[in-house]
């Protein structure tokens, strides 16, 4: 299930305006080039930012994503006519014969619960076409990004299109283990509204990761550095093999 800021159609038209900067999937879009990808697999698609930029590259391109407010933002774009949307997961997909399958930015730990996450891996698996390749990034255990996680260093006060200013920030509220649990603060200063929403990541570190795509039948090609967050993330790619 999506998170309140990609389910309330208030807060999904915040994600842009509040993330203009989108220089990590410069990678992905590389990476799509490199590989002669024709055909696209957007798991988690969000407002179809990715999407959308594969599809001006001529692209064929499949977006998923379970919250529907944010899929109204990707549809309403321009472009987005170009894009085949699906509002689900990727757990059952119909055939989809894909070059490549992607889970950008927070995607891939998001999926916190171990057997949803491993529905995810099959599901992406049955939708790659043999020799397609599945890659997505997720964030060093070992660095514990999340102690940055807090109003000091998170707070901005931006100028949205249509709503006007608005303060967010994130505060940290549980490290369990390898879940962490933070929130979301909007405050639209026009009105005073406050809207809040709670996230939780799954922190997996490369061992786990590697196990769970070899268990599920790809072969782990490279581990990457992240190249907008150098030794603090890593990407995956791996590949489903021909039989």
């Amino acid at each position: 299930m999506a998170d309140e800021s990609f389910r309330d159609p208030q807060l999904a038209a915040l994600y842009d305006p509040l993330d203009p900067d989108r220089r990590d999937l410069e990678a992905y879009l590389h990476l799509t080039a490199e590989l002669g990808a024709r055909r696209v697999l957007d798991i988690g698609c969000g407002t179809g930012v990715l999407a959308l930029l594969l599809a001006d590259r001529g692209i064929e391109v499949v977006g998923v994503d379970p919250a529907r407010a944010s899929l109204a933002v990707a549809k309403a774009k321009p472009g987005g006519d170009r894009v085949r949307w699906i509002c689900g997961d990727a757990t059952a997909l119909p055939p989809l014969g894909a070059d490549l399958a992607t889970m950008t930015a927070n995607v891939a730990q998001a999926i916190v619960d171990p057997q949803a996450w491993r529905q995810t891996l099959k599901g992406a698996r049955e939708a790659l076409r043999p020799g397609g390749h599945l890659v997505f990034e997720t964030r060093d255990p070992s660095r514990r990004a999340w102690e940055e996680w807090n109003r000091e260093a998170s707070y901005s006060v931006t100028e949205v299109p249509g709503a006007g200013s608005v303060e967010s920030w994130f505060d940290l509220i549980d490290v369990d283990g390898p879940l962490v649990t933070f929130r979301s603060t909007y405050v639209f200063t026009a009105n005073g509204q406050v809207l809040t929403s709670d996230s939780t990541l799954r922190f997996r570190d490369r061992q786990e990761v590697e196990a769970d795509l070899l268990a599920h039948g790809y072969v782990v090609k490279e581990v990457r550095d992240a190249p907008d967050r150098p030794g603090r993330e890593l990407v995956f790619l791996a590949l489903r093999p021909a039989p």
